[in-house]
């Protein structure tokens, strides 16, 4: 790669368009459009945007493990994504394996700790309570600080078979010894998704917000349950981890009839949903919340500068000189296109986002 690239003539959200300049991996000028000069530069004509590179919140980054696993840039800057962070697919016996792919891999990476130490090994991870190990969750922690952002916990019954909500209350314990917030994947019960919402504090993610299954966080009228308007009153982030089975139009729709707002729009991407749908990759999902009337700003801020906001990474939702170069590169076309969500609830959109290109950690890649 040269030395010095120049995006030329790129769409900036919210403004006019620029130049951008990078050198030595970094962002060294944003200039008038078709002004600057460099080594090797890229026009795209006011056809493309920059947005600073997207964040998917909730991937599973481990190929080992299935049906829950994938290679790193596979999902991540192959798709468009600069920045991905593992939803606990593993635990504190792997989670070492884990940091060493993501320094084989061009993607940056965070991680959620299984609170499990097995992590995904299994599918039912929380069903045997041995499994929890709080030292070794210190200790995992301890070790992998610059990479941990939080302990993850599936609560849903296919995950803590007769353990109902206890996997819960020790993961919360662990979160106040380790300082670190949660991740709770919320799904089909027992446990009650009450129950749930009455051990979440502020910072705490919810993910899967969206889904449509009987136990989640809508009454039977749509409405949002009382206890799920009182966590959000204490600071819970609401993520929606797409995924096979966890996204549904109808509870999307709810919430945006009720004012509830995503803060982050993640995939929940592995091998199985990113090759044979419903997930495919970031854009995809994208396009569901634009087809629901979201605005693109909205949309792509849920996968930068909101993103990274909850990371305590702002450098990685902003674009600006002296920053290390993460970009994303993409269209807005106009084509009539069919979404499916996890249900197989489908939907006509007439706008669709197409990746165009990456910039990784200084450096330019086409997609």
């Amino acid at each position: 790669m040269a030395n010095n690239v120049v995006l030329q003539n790129i769409k900036m959200l919210g403004s006019t368009s620029a130049d951008i300049v990078i050198k030595n991996r970094r962002i060294v000028d944003i200039a008038s459009p078709g002004t600057a000069i460099g080594e090797r530069i890229i026009d795209y004509q006011n056809k493309v945007y920059a947005s600073s590179g997207w964040i998917d919140m909730h991937v599973h980054a481990f190929p080992e493990f299935d049906p829950y696993g994938d290679d790193i840039d596979e999902i991540g800057f192959k798709t468009g994504v600069t920045t991905i962070v593992d939803a606990g697919s593993t635990g504190a016996d792997r989670i070492h394996d884990l940091v060493e792919n993501s320094r084989n891999s061009k993607t940056n990476v965070f991680a959620f700790l299984n609170i499990s130490r097995i992590g995904l090994k299994r599918v039912d991870e929380l069903s045997d309570l041995s499994l929890l190990n709080k030292e070794e969750v210190k200790r995992a922690v301890r070790e992998n600080r610059d990479f941990i952002v939080g302990l993850k916990a599936r609560i849903s019954n296919s995950v803590v078979g007769a353990n109902d909500i206890e996997p819960l209350k020790m993961a919360r314990a662990f979160s106040r010894e380790t300082g670190l917030p949660l991740m709770v994947h919320i799904g089909s019960g027992p446990p009650d998704i009450n129950d749930v919402l009455d051990l979440l504090e502020k910072n705490d993610v919810i993910t899967h917000f969206l889904n449509g299954k009987a136990n989640n966080l809508f009454d039977n009228q749509g409405k949002p349950l009382p206890k799920f308007l009182k966590a959000m009153e204490r600071g819970i982030h609401l993520d929606v981890g797409h995924g096979n089975a966890s996204f549904s139009f109808k509870t999307a729709e709810q919430a945006k009839k009720y004012g509830i707002h995503f803060n982050t729009i993640s995939t929940d991407i592995y091998r199985k949903n990113r090759l044979h749908g419903p997930v495919y990759n970031m854009a995809n999902v994208l396009n569901k919340f634009l087809c629901l009337g979201y605005s693109l700003k909205e949309v792509i801020s849920a996968v930068t500068a909101d993103a990274a906001a909850w990371l305590n990474k702002p450098e990685l939702g902003r674009i600006a000189k002296g920053d290390i170069a993460n970009l994303t590169l993409f269209s807005v076309e106009d084509e009539t296109i069919d979404l499916i969500d996890s249900d197989g609830e489908k939907r006509k959109a007439d706008q669709r986002i197409e990746v165009k290109g990456v910039v990784v950690n200084g450096e330019y890649n086409e997609c």
